[in-house]
């Protein structure tokens, strides 16, 4: 790095180290594959370097989002468009083998919760918070086949939206979405749903933060003109949108709260990642009524 550059960045390179047990969740290959690809359209930064336990890419400049910054107007608009973009990549080395990967990435989560964590003291807490894994299978295998029912369109997603995923740029007026690792085919309404549940933030997480309907209908329709042509959606296909996104939002929720307690296990990092899956387990729950009871008119 060229600490001399001030904010000249074309000499910043930023090195990315994995961390502890990732390769259980994270297909790494795959994640290299994904920056390479993105970049070909111009949506990703460039990848130097791959080595063992990470990798050298381009430094994109600006700020990440905050729960502040990702309602405002000039940046909301642009992340929507940007979503759109990528929306509509081809990953051409599946084939045509587009399967969306949520019901997947969840079995696998749950096969990798261990039966006992290795710390008695997690191991209590996360017994008092969670069901057993059987019971949390069988829960999401139910929201599943009602989510299925909806019939959101399988399209390329970044899957892992979150406020810190989102580089703004304010003197190029444009967003660069980074960290690809969860980047894969899945349902369109999973992706938005999922960056909509980010809005409560991560240090301090609030879920009065999560968008209000008026914001979500407003993101959608700059979203559809993108992915569908200016002039090719109606009011119905917001409204559509719309409970998808916020029935999927429930998928997320479930999705990182399984997330957590690998993390609980394997992770160096000094993070509570048992307070953050009883969060995202908890407004799981409380929402999960809400939200499947939406409904649309075509």
């Amino acid at each position: 790095v060229d600490d001399t550059a001030d904010d000249e960045t074309g000499d910043v390179v930023l090195i990315r180290v994995y961390g502890n047990k990732t390769d259980l969740l994270i297909d790494r290959k795959k994640e290299t594959e994904n920056i390479r690809l993105l970049h070909r359209y111009g949506y990703a930064p460039t990848l130097y370097a791959t080595f063992r336990n990470g990798l050298a890419y381009e430094f994109v400049p600006g700020v990440t989002l905050t729960p502040d910054s990702c309602r405002e107007e000039r940046v909301w608009r642009l992340v929507a468009k940007r979503m759109a973009q990528m929306h509509k990549v081809r990953d051409e080395s599946v084939g045509d083998c587009r399967q969306p990967m949520l019901p997947e990435k969840i079995d696998q989560f749950l096969k990798l919760v261990p039966q006992v964590f290795s710390d008695p003291a997690k191991h209590s807490r996360i017994s008092q918070i969670f069901p057993s894994m059987d019971d949390l299978r069988r829960d999401f295998n139910e929201l599943y086949d009602r989510l299925s029912q909806l019939n959101s369109p399988t399209v390329f997603c970044h899957n892992d939206l979150l406020l810190g995923n989102v580089i703004y740029c304010a003197d190029r007026d444009q967003v660069t979405f980074i960290d690809y690792e969860y980047a894969a085919y899945n349902h369109q309404a999973f992706d938005i749903g999922n960056h909509f549940t980010e809005f409560a933030g991560i240090d301090e997480i609030d879920y009065d933060r999560y968008p209000s309907k008026e914001f979500q209908l407003r993101w959608l329709r700059v979203y559809l003109e993108e992915f569908n042509g200016h002039e090719n959606w109606t009011d119905s296909d917001v409204q559509r949108l719309f409970v998808q996104v916020n029935q999927f939002a429930l998928a997320s929720h479930f999705l990182w709260a399984v997330w957590a307690l690998i993390q609980a296990e394997h992770s160096t990092i000094d993070f509570d990642f048992i307070q953050f899956g009883e969060t995202r387990y908890r407004e799981y729950l409380r929402r999960r009524e809400e939200f499947l009871s939406l409904t649309y008119q075509n």
